[in-house]
């Protein structure tokens, strides 16, 4: 698959002639070396458009950094990369492609501090994608409605709880109207009290039909909304199944003895 792709496109979003079904993301012996540490060892994965992903895995599996080589935040020294039809290599052009393909959330929640909510939400769709501010500043209340805080449009983030916080940082990704979401361990650095408000507003992104990639350790989370549930230890996928066979029926000694630790 080249780099380019056609600027047509189908109802579902995708590339003219993809159907929902298709494959939006296709990893192939991905690996990355931090130095001579070899923290992806040949990772291999398909998703699907519509396809909801989570990853768990004990500290340190790589799991966090694969996710985020899927927008070249960091990037891999082997193997290939396809979003979207888009193959990521060092071309900046298809670096930015990508980027604007791809919604991010992060668990510290990267708001600028100094602008409100709304100019956070807007700053991207009025740069990037050139929209006027009219338009823009309608579609982040829109967001902001939708992740239920619309009373916080004018408020620093300073003046917002973490989860509130959280909220906006998927708003401002939702802004960008992305085909993809990457969730990089969203909820761990908010207080367990603030956890429900933000997973009550990715199980509803869910049920959009969004493509989303999870790393997270909510195991509620990934019974409700996963379609597949990934297993990653030392840089590797270990299993991969549905929720109910990957909790109830694990298949490999390494996932049962972590599910022990954290069921």
């Amino acid at each position: 698959m080249t780099g380019e792709r056609q600027a047509a496109r189908d109802p579902a979003g995708g590339p003219a002639g993809c159907g929902v079904n298709d494959p939006i993301i296709v990893c192939e012996d991905v690996h990355k070396w931090f130095g001579s540490f070899h923290v992806l060892r040949g990772v291999t994965l398909t998703v699907r458009r519509g396809e909801k992903v989570v990853i768990v895995g004990p500290s340190g599996s790589g799991k966090s950094t694969f996710i985020r080589t899927l927008n070249a935040l960091e990037p891999y020294q082997r193997g290939r990369i396809v979003v979207d039809g888009i193959e990521l290599t060092s071309d900046l052009h298809n670096i930015e492609r990508v980027r604007s393909e791809v919604g991010m959330v992060f668990q510290q929640f990267n708001l600028f501090p100094h602008l409100t909510v709304l100019d956070n939400i807007t700053l991207a769709p009025i740069w990037v994608r050139k929209r006027p501010r009219r338009e823009a500043e309608e579609l982040a209340m829109q967001l902001l409605e939708r992740v239920g805080i619309p009373e916080q449009a004018h408020k620093y983030p300073g003046q917002l709880s973490g989860g509130q916080q959280q909220r906006v940082a998927i708003a401002r990704a939702l802004a960008m109207e992305p085909r993809i979401m990457l969730f990089d361990e969203p909820t761990s650095a908010l207080d367990p009290e603030m956890i429900k408000e933000v997973l009550e507003v990715m199980v509803e992104l869910a049920q959009t039909g969004m493509t989303m990639l999870v790393v997270t350790h909510e195991i509620g989370f990934a019974r409700q909304v996963a379609d597949r549930v990934l297993l990653f230890d030392e840089g590797v996928i270990v299993e991969e199944g549905p929720p109910d066979q990957f909790f109830n029926h694990p298949q490999h000694e390494r996932t049962r003895r972590f599910l022990a630790q954290i069921l």
